[in-house]
């Protein structure tokens, strides 16, 4: 078995793994002024897609050009976010020559796509051989699976290109995981048997905070910001993170606005009651919310209305949370609350690290509070290790992050076989 690393590699986005040049795991971009997609653009027989963030499945409907139709494998969740991220992405950069595939290529992924549940083992044929894939809840949101990849099963008998030479590999592709339980989904709990594990990294130099005491001191800010006569703003990622706030609020009887993508994506993750943790919770927590048209200059006005505001985007890169920080900046009794991770040279970067960002095109200093809290959706140090620990017999390849080869050494010096492979290296299994 080959496989080549065609983004996400000594990097955090753009996820895709191409497996004996036809069987291709995950295909995303990378947000940034213009977006980034993987190094190339692969022609293969078969997809499988983990999960349905943007640095994984950003890319996917651009795989359907031409005459091009690779079968799409994923969960239902996963197919259903899937549609809205590429409305989104061509509603921002429909237009533009960088944006790499059209509405009429994200209709086709009706065509091509096939849905399927955990621990349901599947046949995909790609390339002459014939894979059998499993998926696996990995605990990060709804529907994001570990994938994997057994091409022992056999091969096709009438491929045209040659099946693969060894025909005894078991590849692990993680996706991005959890080994903590979150309000919103269960933690990863599977551990199948594997010769190799292609795993994410991006907290592998941080231990998290224990989630309920987060909880409660996130909770707490945004009570005594309200208290104290402030507005509290949750920028939040639309998948999962602005779930996982309604949830925390909820508990602990806050009543916020919810603005933005989050609220489409509440309603289609609702309709996917078997990959929630507790359904009956996010239903009543989302019914608790307000959420908010923007229409009328609806957004200024609860900007002044001392309340908490659930908004995307969670980087600050763009959506509504660029109406209400201009309203909010300029007075310290309010709160920016920063709930997830801030990728380098991103808005919410900047702000975190500096305390000022772009607004309206203008560098300006934020005087309100800026906090940070650890809501992460992925494993830390401790679990990536714990995880990792069902594979010390396997070669494993650190990739999603900032500190691969860093961490990479330090799992050899465990007496791991781990790499860190580099964005366009090609590796033997």
């Amino acid at each position: 078995m080959d496989v080549e690393f065609l983004g996400g590699a000594r990097e955090v986005g753009r996820s895709a793994v191409l497996v004996d040049d036809s069987l291709l795991l995950d295909y995303g971009l990378l947000t940034a002024d213009p977006p980034q997609y993987p190094v190339r653009e692969p022609e293969p027989d078969a997809v499988v897609v983990s999960h349905g963030h943007l640095d994984h499945v950003g890319a996917v409907p651009a795989l359907l050009k031409g005459s091009r139709r690779p079968t799409i494998h994923w969960t239902p969740p996963t197919a259903a976010l899937a549609r809205t991220l590429a409305r989104d992405t061509l509603k921002l950069h429909g237009t533009s020559p960088l944006c790499p595939f059209s509405e009429e290529h994200v209709a086709r992924l009706g065509e091509v796509e096939e849905r399927h549940g955990y621990a349901e083992p599947f046949r995909v044929e790609a390339g002459g051989t014939a894979y059998e894939v499993t998926l696996y809840n990995a605990g990060h949101i709804p529907g994001s699976a570990h994938v994997l990849v057994d091409d022992s099963v056999g091969t096709t008998p009438a491929g045209e290109r040659p099946p693969s030479e060894s025909g005894d590999t078991r590849l692990l592709y993680t996706g991005d995981f959890h080994t903590d339980d979150q309000r919103l989904v269960s933690a990863t709990t599977a551990r199948p048997d594997a010769d190799a594990v292609i795993c994410e990294s991006t907290y592998a130099d941080v231990t998290h905070a224990d989630r309920a005491a987060v909880e409660r001191a996130w909770a707490e800010r945004v009570r005594t910001t309200i208290w104290e006569g402030g507005t509290a703003l949750a920028p939040a990622f639309a998948i999962g993170r602005t779930q996982e706030l309604l949830l925390v609020a909820h508990a602990n009887d806050l009543t916020p606005y919810v603005d933005g993508m989050g609220v489409e994506v509440t309603q289609l993750i609702r309709r996917h009651p078997e990959f929630l943790r507790d359904p009956e919770a996010l239903r009543q927590a989302n019914g608790a919310a307000r959420a908010v048209t923007g229409r009328d200059g609806q957004r200024e006005r609860i900007a002044a209305d001392n309340a908490l505001i659930v908004t995307t985007s969670g980087m600050l890169a763009g959506g509504p949370v660029h109406s209400y920080l201009p309203e909010i900046r300029g007075n310290p009794t309010n709160t920016v609350t920063l709930t997830g991770y801030q990728v380098e040279g991103t808005p919410g970067r900047e702000l975190q690290d500096h305390g000022r960002m772009a607004i309206n095109g203008r560098v300006r200093p934020v005087s309100a509070r800026v906090e940070s809290y650890d809501f992460s959706a992925h494993a830390d140090r401790e679990g990536l290790e714990s995880f990792l620990d069902s594979y010390r017999d396997a070669r494993v390849f650190v990739t999603h992050g900032d500190r691969c080869a860093a961490f990479a050494e330090d799992l050899r010096a465990e007496g791991f076989t781990a790499s860190a492979p580099a964005v366009g290296e090609r590796v033997e299994l």
